[in-house]
């Protein structure tokens, strides 16, 4: 049975930072794409946030560029986000997902609330 356990959210003041830790269990990580996508208040679709593949390769939304970095601890068999400058905006549930062919697994998901 595949477990994605998501943990790190909390209340931060804008300017600040977190990082998203999320530990997988029956999944191993290291040769998969994995990432992070975020639900804000209200709105009705998740957004995706960020990715990594098996080589290393990242990718990011615009609007997180610069800021957060996707990252994985292959020995740990966990990803991480790790988020710098945070805006108000970045509000959200955060979720963590791996894929593994045709088959995609998610996190419960951990929120994370920016303060103004």
């Amino acid at each position: 049975q595949v477990q994605l356990v998501e943990s790190g959210g909390g209340l931060v003041q804008a300017g600040g930072s977190l990082r998203l830790s999320c530990a997988a269990a029956g999944i191993t990580l290291n040769d998969k794409l994995i990432g992070w996508s975020r639900q804000a208040p209200g709105k009705p679709l998740r957004e995706w946030v960020a990715l990594t593949g098996p080589t290393g390769n990242t990718n990011y939304i615009d609007s997180v560029k610069g800021r957060f970095t996707i990252s994985r601890d292959n020995a740990k068999n966990t990803m991480y986000l790790q988020m710098m400058r945070l805006e108000p905006e970045d509000t959200a549930v955060y979720y963590c997902y791996a894929t593994a062919g045709p088959n995609l697994y998610w996190g419960q998901g951990t929120q994370v609330t920016v303060s103004s």
